[in-house]
């Protein structure tokens, strides 16, 4: 008797399954969307680029010479899209893995005539244009819009510092006798800062150039503005 109330419960839950979640399936099966679930749809929604990007202000001006000893001002860039950072060729720190991370999004854009790269030297006294040179040619550059820029200390430092309030300074305490920001300026064809927004809704300001998600996420914004 026992076991007969037992089959008769089982055949009653797989009647139940067969009338509510049998037609869901089919349904799925039918719009081609079996493995399209609420939470891989959430998933892949929250993974899209927003193609307004933020507009911070105009990126500040600047005139310095290049490794070539020839003047580079902003204007130089003037209708291109560009990466600008501060950096010097000596530092043991992250410099190298900023280089690194540049290189990484020139290859990116390598032959865009659109695009360019600015690489402002804080140790200017060491980092001539020779200096700067040799160290361009070390990493490999290949993209003739990728200029290393120096010039006088105090007015680069004001540049990093009170310009893009992007934190530069020198202390006789840390390895390599500088400190600086590790993060990358993104500029428009316009000359304006741009950047996304965050998991919050804020502006970003500046990207990561030692994280890997920094360098995907700057790709993704020149891509965006190259295009504007």
């Amino acid at each position: 008797m026992l076991k007969n109330k037992s089959y008769i419960w089982i055949s009653f839950v797989v009647l139940i399954f067969g009338i509510l979640v049998v037609p869901e399936i089919v349904n799925r099966i039918e719009n081609n969307g079996i493995v399209k679930g609420d939470r891989l749809n959430k998933l892949s929604n929250s993974s899209k680029v927003d193609a307004n990007l933020q507009t911070i202000g105009p990126a500040p001006k600047f005139e310095l010479t290049n490794q070539d000893n020839v003047k580079i001002t902003n204007e130089t860039y003037k209708g291109k899209v560009y990466v600008l950072e501060f950096f010097f060729s000596t530092c043991p720190t992250i410099c190298p893995k900023m280089n690194q991370s540049m290189l990484v999004i020139e290859k990116k854009f390598f032959g865009n005539p659109n695009f360019g790269i600015v690489s402002i030297s804080i140790d200017p006294e060491h980092d001539t244009s020779a200096v700067l040179k040799a160290h361009r040619e070390l990493l490999g550059v290949k993209s003739s819009n990728w200029n290393f820029l120096t010039g006088d200390k105090t007015y680069i430092f004001d540049l990093s510092n009170k310009g893009f309030n992007l934190y530069a300074g020198q202390n006789s305490k840390v390895k390599g006798g500088f400190e600086h920001s590790g993060l990358f300026a993104l500029i428009d064809k316009n000359g304006n800062i741009r950047c996304r927004k965050d998991e919050f809704g804020n502006p970003i300001l500046y990207y990561d150039g030692l994280e890997k998600k920094g360098v995907r996420d700057i790709q993704q914004d020149i891509a965006i503005l190259l295009k504007e």
